[in-house]
């Protein structure tokens, strides 16, 4: 039997790499005899980068930037030789995990830092970065990033404006600088655009802190951004599926770096040679930390379940997650031959978060003697 674990990060406990090893020495253990793979994954959020790198044989730099709210944080970006690809993940410069609760304020945080990391990259000449976006603390519209790479944002009065999402509604002119981007690609898991009810304020806003007064006044900031950017550049960023992500960084990038969104699970999986992989596989067991609707949206588990049915359509697919949202205990209605919350019900998180790779390793005990009989 060859049993390939190409998990995702459980956030806050086990990165991707953690947990296919823990699963996998699991599996070993019960299953002696199995061919197992570990091959870690990601969708263009939190390590998306190393697994990356990894892949591509490159190198890990760390340099100084600014965080969210002007801080300064050591951040690291990627960098492969061979190739001339670049590698950054925006969470490592702005990202809400670098913040504290109460500083939680989209209307003042920037991805100044992100550009910081996109110009270091920028000074070796690449050939093509591939920017993952998720995790952001901020909802500019990618204007921080963009005046790290020399563009100005100006008001009626030619000033230029201040950081952060609020201050982008006083937004009267944009000026270019006088730079050769390479081939940008934003790795995307979500398909968001810039503004509306589905869009970058009204439906990432709150989880970065903002009120319901705050949206409405980043929204209106992001509506400003996108008529700016379309009388002064003749591009529209309003529609753009997938604009909305990063609470707007990637419409930005679109508009200030000529950038292409992309389906951030297929570039990791075309990248790694996840097809190959998983062609002769009997089980592929995916996961990360909460499997629910989102999951099936451009994450990594679904990546996974549609990549594997079409390279291998008599492989069975599982998933093991961290907390199994009710409605996706029924696996006929998903497409996953089995199903699996790692974390007991009546567990808090704060025990759970404590005790991950042994929780994780309970769950494969569990799942492996049926898939021998399955």
């Amino acid at each position: 039997m060859r049993v390939v674990f190409a998990f995702d990060s459980f956030k806050g406990t086990l990165n991707a790499h953690q947990a296919c090893r823990e699963a996998a020495e699991a599996w070993r253990i019960v299953c002696p005899s199995a061919d197992v793979v570990e091959f870690p994954l990601a969708d263009g959020g939190e390590g998306t980068q190393q697994v990356l790198l990894e892949h591509l044989e490159g190198e890990e730099f760390k340099i100084d930037v600014h965080d969210p709210i002007g801080r300064p944080v050591r951040a690291s970006y990627g960098w492969c030789r061979g190739s001339r690809t670049g590698l950054v993940e925006m969470a490592a410069a702005s990202g809400l995990t670098l913040l504290a609760d109460e500083e939680r304020n989209p209307l003042v945080t920037s991805t100044y830092g992100t550009g910081e990391l996109l110009r270091a990259i920028m000074a070796r000449k690449p050939r093509r970065i591939l920017l993952a976006v998720g995790g952001s603390a901020t909802v500019d519209g990618g204007v921080g990033a963009a005046k790290a790479l020399g563009w100005k944002f100006l008001d009626d009065k030619g000033t230029e404006i201040q950081p952060g999402g609020g201050c982008l509604a006083k937004l009267a002119d944009i000026v270019c600088p006088l730079t050769d981007f390479p081939e940008i690609e934003v790795l995307c898991d979500v398909t968001n655009p810039l503004t509306g009810p589905n869009g970058a304020a009204r439906v990432f806003g709150p989880q970065k802190g903002a009120t319901v007064a705050m949206v409405e006044q980043l929204e209106a900031g992001l509506e400003r951004l996108a008529e700016v950017v379309q009388k002064s550049l003749g591009v529209e960023i309003t529609k753009l599926a997938g604009g909305g992500a990063a609470g707007g960084l990637a419409a930005g990038a679109v508009a200030f770096m000529g950038a292409k969104l992309k389906r951030g699970i297929d570039v990791v999986m075309d990248t790694t040679g996840f097809d190959d992989a998983v062609r002769s596989a009997d089980w592929v067991v995916t996961g990360e930390g909460r499997f629910d609707t989102q999951s099936l949206q451009g994450k990594v588990v679904s990546g996974v379940l549609a990549r594997t049915k079409k390279v291998n359509p008599g492989a069975r697919i599982a998933v093991l997650a961290g907390r199994v949202d009710g409605s996706m205990e029924r696996t006929h209605d998903t497409g996953f031959d089995y199903v699996d919350a790692i974390t007991p019900m009546d567990m808090p998180f704060d025990e759970a978060k404590a005790r991950p790779a042994e929780l994780l390793r309970l769950s494969v005990n569990r799942f492996c003697p049926l898939s021998a009989r399955a």
